[in-house]
């Protein structure tokens, strides 16, 4: 094969790669920063202290991975894991655990969502939104009854709407 057919036919094929590559794309995310993360992780765990509960706090991003987990001085031993399944569950249905878990009871057909390994139906998990799009989502553990009201925005640490952490 002479060298013109070959240089041609190397062409055709890094063309003919390029196109596949740029017809398919690339997505573009919003996502949690550490940073972010870890403000939003503390400003949890310090609002559930101020109201004199030992909890542990985590932070997942928009893919369910946790980015941070504080696990506060004296809270319990099961604490840490569930700040992150309640986090988790509050990432994967896009709502706060206490919506899932009255989905569940209204909605009884749901109740096999329950039974995935990472979701846990109690109050405690929020999503957090970047506009309308749910980035990542936090989880508290250890104040019995009042998790949901723990894992809430103190004030306006990040921006507020109702049931959800908002990114700015």
């Amino acid at each position: 094969m002479n060298l013109a057919v070959r240089i041609f036919t190397g062409a055709a094929a890094a063309l003919a790669c390029s196109s596949l590559a740029s017809a398919q794309g690339l997505v573009t995310q919003k996502n949690l920063s550490l940073g972010m993360a870890e403000a939003i992780a503390e400003a949890a765990l310090a609002k559930c202290e101020s109201m004199g509960f030992k909890v542990s706090a985590a932070v997942v991003d928009r893919g369910g991975q946790t980015i941070v987990m504080l696990k506060g001085d004296g809270s319990g031993l099961n604490t840490p894991e569930g700040a992150e399944r309640k986090a988790y569950t509050a990432r994967a249905f896009s709502q706060a655990s206490a919506d899932f878990v009255r989905r569940l009871k209204d909605r009884p057909e749901t109740v096999g969502s329950m039974h995935y390994t990472r979701v846990l139906a109690l109050a405690g998990g929020l999503p957090i939104k970047a506009g309308d799009e749910v980035v990542g989502a936090v989880g508290v553990s250890g104040s019995p009854g009042r998790d949901e009201e723990c894992s809430s925005p103190p004030g306006r640490v990040l921006g507020k709407r109702p049931q959800s952490w908002w990114a700015k």
